[in-house]
C-alpha cells in the first residue's frame, strides 16, 4: 500500500509514503516501543526506502534511493499518531534512538533508527531529465525489488539495454512506452507508472486480466444470472460485499475489494466499522456451509483480511509471515520475519465447511486473505485457478518529472516458508474461470464445482 491516492484502475494504492524511503541498514532486533519518548528528530526505516523527519507537530516524509531523495506527503502530528489528507495514517512510537511504525490497515510495523541529520541530497534539488527519471525508475526497481532472481530478470541486462535508448529530448510519450517495456516482463500487477496526464503503464501476469471495473461490470451480471440463478443477491459496503442464501444452507458470499466500504478512498477505521455491520448482518443468517467468491478482488487492506478471517474462524492460528528487503546492494537481505495470526473475533462468527472460489482476477489483499485462511481449520479447499501473485504492499514513488509509479518490496511467507509471489495461490480443484466459452454460453463450473462439493 502507499500514501498518496494512485489510481492504476478503482484498485487504489494506499500508504506508500509510509512504507517509502531511504534503505536503511538492518536493525539488530525488533524494538518493544513506547509513546513515552519525544517523536521529534529524523528517522529511517529499515527497508522501505523512507526517511521521517518530525519536528514542530509536523512530519515531512522522504522517498529515497541511493542517488535521490523526493519529499513526499507532510503528515500533522496528534500525539504518536499523524495524519494528512487522503493518506493513510500511521503512528510512530520511539524508544530512544529507535522507533516503530505502524500504518493503518497494514499488517506488522516497520522498524526505525534516529539519523543525526538529513542526508545531503535531501536538502538540494533533484536533477531532471529523461536520463534522470530513467536512474531513478532503474535504482528504486533494483534496490526495493524482491523477485528478479525468482523470475529470471536480469536487471541489470535491463539497464544496459534500454538506457542508451534515453535521448534529452525524447517525448514522454517514448519514455513511458520505454520504461513500460522494461518493467513489463515482470509480469506484475503491483508495477505502474502513471503521468500527471492520466497516461500509463500498469503491469498483470500474462495469461489474466487485471480486476478493475469494467471487468465488474461484466462478471457481477453474469455470477447473478447463472450461478445464482435467480437467488436474491444482497450488496453490502458500497457494493465491495454481496450474499446470496442458496438451497441447502449454503451461504455464497462474494467480497470484491478489502477497501471503499463506505467511501472510495480507503480508510481503515471507517471501513472496519462497516465491514463489522455487514457481517453481522450475513452471519445473523446462520449458514450451515459457505462459499466465499474472491475470483475478482481487486485488493485493499490487508488487515481488513485479517478481520474478515477472524469472522471466519472459532479458534486462532498462523496466518503468514511478512517481511521486506533492507539492503540496495544484496537482493536475499530482508527484515526480520513478522508472523501475523487470526485472532477469533468476539462478535457473531462462522466456523463450518467452507470453499474458497480463486482465479486470477484475485489480487494483492484478495491474496493474503487467502493465505491467511490456509491454515484454518477445517481447511477450506480452494476451486479455480491461481490467484495473480502479488502479495506485498507497494511503494509509490514519484519521478523527477512529476510520475508516480509503484514498486513491491516484501515477501510474505507460509509457516513452511513457501511464497507464491509470481505464480500465485493454486487451486485445490482447478475449474475454468470467466472464460470467453463459458461466459458466452452461460456456465460457470467453478461455482458448480463448490455446491457440488458442499452439498456432497
Amino acid at each position: 500500500m502507499d500514501s498518496q491516492t494512485f489510481r492504476p484502475t478503482r484498485r487504489l494504492l494506499v500508504a506508500v509514503g509510509v512504507a517509502a524511503g531511504l534503505v536503511a541498514a538492518p536493525l539488530s532486533a525488533p524494538l518493544a516501543a513506547t509513546a513515552a519518548a519525544s517523536t521529534d528528530g529524523i528517522w529511517q526505516t529499515d527497508g522501505y526506502g523512507t526517511i521521517v523527519a518530525v519536528d514542530n507537530g509536523k512530519a515531512q516524509l522522504y522517498q529515497t534511493t541511493s542517488i535521490s531523495c523526493t519529499p513526499a506527503a507532510v503528515y500533522i502530528q496528534d500525539g504518536d499518531r499523524f495524519t494528512a489528507d487522503e493518506q493513510q495514517p500511521f503512528t510512530l512510537k520511539v524508544h530512544r534512538d529507535r522507533a516503530v511504525m505502524h500504518a493503518e490497515g497494514n499488517v506488522g510495523e516497520k522498524q526505525l533508527r534516529r539519523l543525526a541529520k538529513l542526508p545531503k541530497n535531501c536538502t538540494v534539488p533533484g536533477v531532471t531529465g529523461p536520463l534522470a527519471v530513467f536512474d531513478q525508475f532503474w535504482t528504486t526497481f533494483d534496490e526495493n525489488y524482491p523477485f528478479f532472481g525468482a523470475k529470471g530478470i536480469d536487471w541489470n541486462a535491463a539497464r544496459a539495454q534500454y538506457r542508451p535508448l534515453v535521448k534529452p529530448g525524447m517525448s514522454e510519450e517514448a519514455l513511458l512506452e520505454l520504461l513500460g517495456a522494461m518493467i513489463k516482463p515482470l509480469g506484475d500487477a503491483h508495477t505502474a507508472i502513471r503521468t500527471p496526464d492520466g497516461e500509463m503503464f500498469q503491469g498483470v501476469r500474462p495469461g489474466t486480466t487485471f480486476p478493475d471495473e469494467h471487468l465488474e461490470a461484466k462478471i457481477r451480471p453474469y455470477i447473478e444470472d447463472v450461478a445464482l440463478k435467480g437467488a436474491k443477491f444482497t450488496s453490502y459496503a458500497n457494493n465491495r460485499i454481496g450474499y446470496a442464501e442458496l438451497p441447502g444452507g449454503i451461504g455464497y458470499l462474494r467480497v470484491i475489494s478489502f477497501f471503499g466500504y463506505l467511501n472510495d478512498f480507503p480508510d481503515y477505521t471507517i471501513d472496519r466499522a462497516e465491514l463489522d455491520r455487514t457481517l453481522d448482518t450475513i452471519l445473523a443468517k446462520k449458514p450451515r456451509k459457505l462459499i466465499v467468491d474472491l475470483r475478482l478482488n481487486g485488493g485493499g487492506s490487508d488487515q481488513l483480511g485479517l478481520d474478515l478471517a477472524s469472522r471466519l474462524t472459532g479458534r486462532p492460528y498462523f496466518a503468514y509471515f511478512k517481511r521486506a528487503r533492507n539492503d540496495p546492494r544484496n537482493p536475499s537481505a530482508f527484515t526480520a520475519p513478522q508472523p501475523l495470526f487470526v485472532q477469533p473475533s468476539k462478535r457473531s462468527s462462522y466456523s463450518g465447511p467452507m470453499v474458497l472460489l480463486t482465479g486470477g482476477s484475485q489480487m494483492s489483499a484478495g491474496e493474503t486473505f487467502t493465505l491467511a485462511m490456509m491454515n484454518r481449520t477445517p481447511r477450506p479447499v480452494r476451486i479455480g485457478e491461481n490467484t495473480q501473485g502479488v502479495f506485498s504492499d507497494v511503494l509509490q514513488r514519484t519521478l523527477p518529472n512529476g510520475w508516480e509509479f509503484i514498486v513491491p518490496n516484501e515477501e510474505f511467507r507460509t509457516l513452511t516458508w513457501k511464497s507464491f509471489d509470481g505464480p500465485g495461490i493454486p487451486p485445490d480443484i482447478r475449474r475454468p474461470v470467466f472464460t470467453p466459452e463459458h461466459l458466452a454460453t452461460r456456465q460457470d463450473p467453478a461455482f458448480a464445482e463448490a455446491v457440488t462439493h458442499l452439498s456432497s
